[in-house]
């Protein structure tokens, strides 16, 4: 796509516009119901959809396909970011009320640090074609990695803080309470931060990590930084409502990860075929149609198994307890009878 500075400049301006709106509403801290996270969850998805729409009329099929496919990528991505979300905030033992405040932040920030990637990749993209074999096997390997996690089923996992925030908690001190939604107080003389920033800055540093894998998987899709970039946004603005919407939804997404590695796998061998392609070699080349069925596909299996799964798990945890509580029904009624044949 041909997309001028103005273009560039509107797009920027409606996303804060929303962003500001979506503060404001939610500026006054608050438990998140989930009739408020579905409302707005709708208002994000039904946006981007708009967004594409409109791409698809001013721009044609070609880049209304790519943003579809990127923004569905992206979000699946996020979900499964969701997870540790859910351990930082159990981690940093933040108040419910809080929360909104710490995601809302935190995107902000991941968004912000996720544009620079976005422009250094455009860039390096635009003076090495080769780096898409580099890409490519990155994804291939990410995709090996999240199934070796997903086999490995740990349990009672715990976020680890990375050492950007351990330097920044050493150099400025951290708080012992939080102090409503204020980033920093006087404590003893010295200025400090409070959990509450902590807890932002994790969330938007943890994000930044998971986009090393997801912003080479949307390039594998588009190479166009203007879809790059939207795409992005509109996964990421709606990913707080998420959070409180399927909050109770993540740990029956037991196959998440599987699904998540084929569609990693999937673009990686994308972008090497792409890469073959710009050296010359003839090879097929996977088209956005192709792209988007497979990623909405795969997606759609992975959820249908996950509850599944998630289904007979409970159903055999519940016949479980029913045996166990028999079982100890049945002592108690033996001990019952014991006391009963000593005091005749």
């Amino acid at each position: 796509m041909d997309v001028s500075s103005t273009l560039w400049v509107l797009t920027v301006l409606g996303l804060v516009a929303l962003i500001s709106v979506d503060f404001f509403i939610g500026r006054k801290p608050h438990d998140v119901s989930i009739k408020e996270a579905g409302i707005w969850t709708i208002v994000w998805i039904a946006l981007a959809v708009f967004f594409g729409l409109g791409l698809l009329i001013f721009g044609g099929g070609q880049p209304a396909g790519e943003f579809f496919a990127g923004y569905i990528t992206e979000k699946s991505l996020s979900v499964d970011n969701l997870f540790v979300f859910v351990l930082i905030m159990a981690k940093f033992s933040v108040p419910s009320q809080y929360q909104q405040r710490v995601l809302l932040v935190g995107v902000l920030i991941a968004l912000v640090l996720r544009t620079v990637f976005i422009v250094a990749g455009a860039a390096i993209i635009a003076s090495f074609s080769w780096v898409f074999y580099i890409f490519g096997a990155f994804l291939i390997y990410t995709a090996w990695k999240l199934i070796q996690e997903a086999r490995a089923d740990e349990e009672d996992e715990e976020f680890e803080e990375n050492k950007l925030l351990k330097a920044a908690e050493r150099r400025f001190g951290v708080a012992d309470r939080y102090h409503g939604t204020k980033l920093w107080i006087e404590q003893n003389g010295k200025r400090v931060m409070t959990p509450m920033l902590v807890v932002m800055l994790a969330i938007g540093t943890t994000d930044v990590l998971f986009a090393l894998d997801s912003i080479p998987a949307i390039f594998g899709l588009t190479q166009d930084p203007y879809i790059v970039f939207t795409a992005n946004a509109f996964a990421l603005m709606g990913l707080r409502q998420l959070y409180f919407l399927i909050g109770g939804l993540l740990r029956k997404l037991v196959h998440l990860s599987y699904g998540l590695s084929i569609i990693l796998g999937f673009i990686g061998v994308k972008l090497v075929l792409h890469a073959l392609h710009e050296s010359g070699v003839h090879v097929p080349e996977i088209s956005i149609p192709v792209s988007l069925g497979v990623i909405c596909g795969v997606l759609v299996v992975t959820t249908i198994t996950s509850l599944r799964a998630s289904k007979k798990q409970a159903l055999k945890d519940r016949a479980e307890a029913g045996r166990a509580e028999a079982g100890r029904a049945e002592t108690d009624r033996g001990e019952g009878t014991a006391k009963d044949s000593i005091d005749v």
